[in-house]
């Protein structure tokens, strides 16, 4: 099938988002000027960059109450923010993060999360997650959007600090088996990382892919 974006696919639901999969979810923790904490999951998520290391995330539309939603509000007011990586083991309490709710509520008490400590940025981060990382805002990008309220925008942010737990460390690399990273696919439909290939590219030994095939 082929369909102009303009016109209608015909299809039960858009298909844009399970096309352009697997994506993964960054839960992004920040806290408001008056010290308020917020968390909430993003599959618009990624690596921009690795040098310096950057991320980019995009928190699009509206908050349920109108207006921005509280994670583009509280890192303009406050300049940073910590993506706390979503693996298999927080799969319910990333969904329950995602949750439309009022302002001011603590998805953290929601989800029954404890916090820790940042190094470098006043923001709390999930302690159960296996990594973080700690960024500075660097840019907002307010992005065309085709939908009566809201806006899309693309956030960069530079990595300051990076937390990563020992059991997922292995032999001086990022054991995927051990990690199981989660990520979202289209609809209400997500993947789990139990499979992994290395293939080096030609002439090349590429250190971050040296892993052989790990079946769980």
């Amino acid at each position: 099938m082929f369909y102009r974006t303009t016109d209608d696919h015909g299809l039960r639901f858009n298909p844009f988002k399970a096309l352009v999969a697997p994506r993964p979810i960054g839960c992004i923790s920040t806290e408001s000027a008056d010290g308020a904490a917020n968390l909430a999951p993003y599959s618009f998520f990624n690596g921009v960059s690795d040098s310096p290391p950057m991320v980019m995330f995009c928190p699009n539309g509206t908050h349920v109450e109108g207006g921005a939603k509280d994670t583009l509000a509280n890192i303009h007011a406050t300049g940073e923010f910590v993506c706390n990586l979503s693996n298999w083991a927080l799969r319910d309490e990333m969904n329950v993060t995602s949750s439309s709710t009022a302002r001011g509520v603590d998805e953290f008490e929601l989800a029954g999360l404890e916090t820790e400590p940042a190094e470098l940025v006043a923001v709390p981060r999930v302690k159960a997650s296996p990594a973080h990382l700690e960024c500075r805002h660097f840019q907002t990008i307010t992005l065309p959007s085709t939908k009566a309220e809201g806006t899309n925008n693309m956030v960069i942010g530079e990595v300051v600090g990076v937390h990563i737990s020992d059991a997922v460390i292995k032999d001086g690399l990022i054991d995927m088996a051990a990690l199981r990273p989660i990520a979202r696919l289209g609809y209400f439909d997500y993947t789990v990382v139990n499979e992994v290939f290395a293939m080096h590219r030609p002439g090349k030994a590429d250190p971050d892919a040296a892993q052989t095939l790990v079946k769980t």
